[in-house]
């Protein structure tokens, strides 16, 4: 179920019986020569929407842009600095937890928000504190990065191998490719691609990743390979969701 479609009678009615939501979280930013900007924010909102549907969760509106300052020397790459993104954070967790919500299931797309999210987690436990909000002790977040799940990383090294790489992967741009299939792009990918050099600033990380790939090949993802990765995920954070629940 998608908050979105829903009235606030529908979500009253929800609460009743379960007071645990899922937030999609990605970013928006470039994703080498053949992958999509919008790539992490597309995979964290599809398959959070399947573990919705799995699970009966509600699911929030996907958080579009998240922490990619390192991105930005890549035209189209768009960023928020770690503290707009606490604070967006913590105020989500906030207006949803005035409502009743307890349990925020946050699926992440981008490796780059995960530090800022936990940054933001003890921030906001301390905010609802000092709120005195009825049941802020009970509160509690969780982020689960659907490419960081055991199932997933296995299946996507058996498809990839030390192909798979870190960023601008074949597995990533294999669901977008499965769920735009329209969209699928095409590019000369050059067999040397630099990996292994620490992330700093955006300029440094463009002069040492030139075309925006860590040691991936993307050019390996094909549509049924991110059927496979988008099931697999979806089973495993299902799962993982019902156990937080219970936390």
């Amino acid at each position: 179920m998608l908050l979105h479609l829903q009235t606030w009678q529908e979500v009253e009615e929800y609460l009743e019986q379960n007071q645990g939501i899922i937030i999609p979280i990605g970013s928006t930013e470039q994703h080498g020569p053949t992958g999509l900007i919008g790539t992490d924010a597309i995979c964290a909102e599809v398959i959070a929407k399947g573990v919705g549907e799995a699970t009966g969760a509600l699911v929030a509106p996907t958080v579009n842009i998240g922490m990619a300052l390192h991105h930005l020397a890549f035209p189209g790459s768009i960023s928020l600095q770690p503290t707009t993104l606490i604070q967006v954070t913590q105020d989500t967790v906030s207006s949803l937890a005035a409502a009743g919500f307890q349990r925020f299931f946050f699926i992440n797309g981008h490796g780059g928000n995960i530090a800022t999210l936990k940054a933001a987690f003890s921030q906001t436990y301390a905010h609802l504190a000092n709120l005195k909000l009825p049941h802020a002790d009970q509160v509690r977040c969780n982020v689960a990065n659907w490419f960081m799940c055991r199932e997933v990383y296995q299946l996507a090294k058996e498809l990839y191998g030390e192909e798979e790489g870190s960023h601008a992967t074949p597995s990533e741009v294999a669901v977008t490719q499965f769920v735009y299939p329209e969209a699928i792009k095409s590019a000369f990918l050059d067999k040397e691609v630099a990996s292994g050099h620490p992330i700093y600033s955006a300029e440094d990380f463009r002069r040492h990743y030139p075309d925006g790939r860590m040691g991936s090949n993307p050019g390996l993802a094909t549509p049924e390979h991110g059927k496979q990765l988008y099931q697999v995920a979806v089973k495993a954070l299902s799962e993982q969701y019902l156990k937080f629940l219970d936390r």
